[in-house]
C-alpha cells in the first residue's frame, strides 16, 4: 500500500497535482437533448456534458433549462458556452457560474477574447473549457491562460487532411513534458475508433455523440458468442 501511495504522490507532481489517477480516462457526451442524457448517464459510465449553441438549437429549448435539467440528473460537469465580445464572454461567464454553481465550465473559443476570458474567470476558480483547437500552439496559450480543459477538433482536423490524432498526441506529450494540469477532452468525435485513439494518444477526455457511444458496446464476436452461449444454456436446460 505504501508502495502505490508512494507512485501517486509522484504521478501527481507529475501532473500537477491530479488526484483522480484512475479516472483520467472520461467520457461526455456531446448533445443537448435531456431525455438522451438521462438515459446514459443513469449507466453510471457517463462522466459529463459538452454542448455547443448548435446543440442548444437544434433542442429548441432555452439553454439555461437545459442546462438546469442536467444538473438536476447530477451531472457533475456541463460545458456552457458564451459567445460575444470579451465583456460579454466575461460577464455571461461569470453569471452563469453564478448560478449553476461548480456544475458549470464554462466554454470560450480559442481566440485572443476567448484567451482573455480564459485566464480572468480561471483565476477566480471558475473551470473553463477553451474550444474550436486546432493546434498545439493553440493549446499552450490555452495552458498558460489556466484552461481546465482544451478541446481539439479531431473530426474537423480530419477532414481538412491533417491527421487530428496526431494534433491530440501532440498537446497530451507537451502537457505531459511540462506538467501542464489542462487535461485534453477530444471533441469532434465520429466513431469509437477515434475515441479509443485519442485515449491512446494522451486525451483525459473524449466527448462523443450518444450515437458514438452506443456503438462502443458493440462487437460482432461479442454479439455470436452471446448467441451461442444462449443456445447452450436451452440445451441445458432441456
Amino acid at each position: 500500500m505504501s508502495t502505490l501511495l508512494t507512485l501517486i504522490k509522484k504521478y501527481d507532481i507529475l501532473r500537477g497535482s491530479k488526484t483522480d489517477l484512475f479516472f483520467f480516462m472520461k467520457i461526455f457526451l456531446d448533445t443537448a437533448e435531456t431525455d438522451v442524457i438521462s438515459k446514459y448517464f443513469s449507466t453510471g459510465l457517463v462522466d459529463g456534458v459538452t454542448t455547443n449553441p448548435t446543440l442548444i438549437r437544434k433542442s429548441g429549448r432555452n439553454p439555461e433549462d437545459v442546462y438546469q435539467e442536467i444538473k438536476d440528473m447530477g451531472v457533475q460537469d456541463i460545458s456552457m458556452e458564451v459567445v460575444g465580445s470579451d465583456l460579454e464572454m466575461y460577464d455571461e461567464g461569470k453569471r452563469l457560474y453564478e448560478k449553476f454553481g461548480d456544475v458549470c465550465t464554462v466554454k470560450v473559443p480559442c481566440t485572443r477574447e476567448g484567451l482573455s476570458v480564459c485566464k480572468a474567470l480561471s483565476d477566480q476558480g471558475v473551470k473553463v473549457n477553451v474550444t474550436l483547437i486546432f493546434c498545439a500552439a493553440q493549446a499552450v496559450l490555452a495552458a498558460k491562460a489556466g484552461a481546465t480543459y482544451v478541446s481539439p477538433f479531431v473530426g474537423r482536423l480530419d477532414d481538412q487532411s491533417v491527421a487530428g490524432l496526431e494534433v491530440v498526441r501532440s498537446i497530451s506529450e507537451l502537457y505531459r513534458i511540462h506538467g501542464m494540469r489542462t487535461q485534453v477532452l477530444s471533441a469532434s468525435i465520429r466513431s469509437v475508433q477515434r475515441a479509443i485513439r485519442s485515449w491512446y494518444n494522451g486525451a483525459e477526455i473524449c466527448t462523443m455523440p450518444p450515437k458514438v457511444f452506443d456503438q462502443m458496446y458493440d462487437h460482432i464476436l461479442t454479439d455470436k458468442g452471446l448467441e451461442i452461449f444462449d443456445n447452450d444454456w436451452k440445451q441445458v436446460q432441456q
